[in-house]
């Protein structure tokens, strides 16, 4: 029998190529600019909306730990029981009791600040006013030293455990104790919010930015009137605006380093990572992050050796000591200005809800209006605007103060609205201003300064006992200083944010020829 050939085995069919999947989204370039962080990550994209959406909620907080010692320490009358006694502070009387009518409990009523005690109830606001200042420059210096993210975190939780233990308080100074680290937490989230926002976003929207920032402290000063109109309670009512606090825990997952901080303090690896994530979120491309950034930590490791910056820093070099002073000149008056007008037309009279309600509402249109300014005209050019609006009403004031009520109330009406404008603003121009490596630092002795003017301003209410023009001039010679020091500080509309000590010397210096 013939022997068959043998025939090969059949081949196994060739595999299928599978093809590529297709990414899910088209990057879109990012325009390359000066500023490496913006270069990969884009100017201003969803994930930077995304991202100022949820920071922007611990301003409400901000405005409500702030002011609400206008509720809590709300003026209540009170009246002697004694018989032919109408002096409830006199010697003579011998029982006394509040009017209860408007607020059913304050700080006033449950520890009896009346009388030779009733400049507790302003010495309690005075500590807050000293925990903000404390919290600024504090915060800001570990923000700078140990990292953004673990800074905020640390200032908002601390915020709402101290806020709720503020509720319970036995005793008077428990509450003073308190409330000051309420206060040192509140301005903790303040300084460190507003530079996290404000180092991932370009020039191009920074501007709009900065000022839409401040308006959330707006609406929650102005919220405060109606939290008080239906609590009448001051116990509950610091629970309701303390409670909001809890929010906060979406930050752990939500809040990543700066990757502008990383880059300047050496952490290259770690600042790229960030960058990737952003960028993915943002979808713009992730292939060169690595490579750009690298390349430009080389380049500022080149011209200056990497340190962290702390406050010392700011005053080294003599034009950046000049611009550190004269910016926090800025804070000062407008601090000093904005919370003593406020207060000022508080006592002009009339019901405490509306009073307040209006105060702060008309702090929303003069932000809206800093944000035209400031994109046309320029930060120094609408700073010097403002703090001369703010003195041209206060000076008339000063001679219009035996005048109408409602000619009174013009008049500072402006130089508050003149303020509302000029707050923002500084926020906005420090932040631009001082070098990333101690932005934080120079942001928190701005925000240390501005709570001193905050201090003085009910002592310089207090100097209308003595001429009802006093207060007035004073406010009105304060905004005409800070115009005149303005002028010598440089235009940082549309300019790559300066990153080490060295482009914070140089940065609006003019150049020799």
């Amino acid at each position: 029998m013939a022997q068959r050939d043998k025939q090969p085995p059949p081949q196994p069919p060739p595999p299928l190529v599978q093809p590529k999947p297709k990414p899910k989204y088209e990057p879109r370039p990012v325009e390359k600019v000066k500023d490496p962080i913006i270069s990969q990550i884009g100017d201003f994209r969803r994930y930077q909306l995304f991202f100022f959406l949820i920071i922007v909620l611990c301003k409400f907080g901000s405005g409500w730990h702030t002011l609400v010692h206008i509720f809590l320490a709300a003026p209540t009358p009170q009246k002697c029981l004694t018989e032919n006694v109408t002096n409830a502070c006199s010697k003579d009387c011998k029982n006394m009791e509040f009017d209860t009518s408007i607020f059913q409990t304050t700080i006033i009523t449950e520890w009896d600040l009346t009388c030779r005690r009733h400049s507790l109830a302003s010495m309690s606001q005075s500590i807050v006013m000293t925990g903000i200042m404390v919290g600024g420059m504090a915060f800001g210096m570990l923000a700078d030293g140990w990292g953004r993210r673990p800074a905020f975190l640390l200032c908002c939780f601390m915020q709402l455990v101290t806020g709720l233990i503020v509720c319970v308080s036995p005793y008077f100074w428990f509450y003073c104790v308190f409330r000051f680290l309420v206060a040192v937490a509140t301005g903790g989230t303040m300084t460190v919010s507003f530079v996290l926002i404000m180092e991932i976003i370009g020039p191009k929207k920074r501007e709009l930015i900065g000022i839409l920032y401040q308006i959330p402290f707006n609406i929650g000063h102005a919220s405060l009137a109606l939290f008080a109109y239906y609590i009448r309670t001051w116990r509950w009512l610091q629970f309701s605006v303390t409670i909001f606090s809890a929010i906060f825990v979406i930050y752990i997952c939500l809040v990543p380093e700066s990757p502008r901080w990383l880059l300047t303090t050496g952490r290259v690896d770690k600042s790229v990572k960030v960058l990737e994530r952003i960028a993915r979120h943002n979808r713009a491309p992730t292939e060169t992050i690595k490579s750009e950034i690298e390349a430009a930590y080389q380049a500022m490791a080149s011209k200056q050796p990497t340190k962290k910056g702390n406050v010392l820093d700011l005053f080294r070099t003599p034009y950046l000591r000049l611009k550190t002073i004269l910016m926090a000149n800025n804070w000062l008056v407008v601090c000093m200005v904005y919370y003593g007008v406020a207060q000022y037309i508080a006592k002009l009279g009339g019901d405490i809800f509306l009073n307040v309600l209006i105060a702060a509402l008309l702090g929303i249109p003069g932000t809206l209006l800093c944000v035209v300014l400031t994109k046309y005209l320029g930060r120094k050019l609408t700073l010097m605007l403002s703090n001369g609006l703010s003195a041209i009403g206060l000076l008339l004031l000063v001679f219009l103060y035996k005048s109408k009520q409602l000619y009174q109330v013009i008049c500072a009406t402006v130089g508050l609205f003149g303020a509302s404008i000029t707050f923002p603003n500084v926020y906005l121009y420090g932040a631009e201003l001082f070098p990333t490596v101690v932005r934080s630092n120079g942001m928190g002795l701005c925000s240390m300064v501005g709570r001193i003017g905050g201090l003085v301003a009910p002592l310089i209410n207090e100097l209308s006992w003595y001429g009802a023009w006093i207060t007035p001039l004073i406010f009105g010679i304060a905004s005409i200083l800070a115009v005149l020091g303005t002028i010598f500080l440089p235009e940082t509309r549309g300019m790559p944010l300066p990153e080490t000590l060295d482009d914070g010397e140089k940065f609006g210096r003019k150049v020799k020829t």
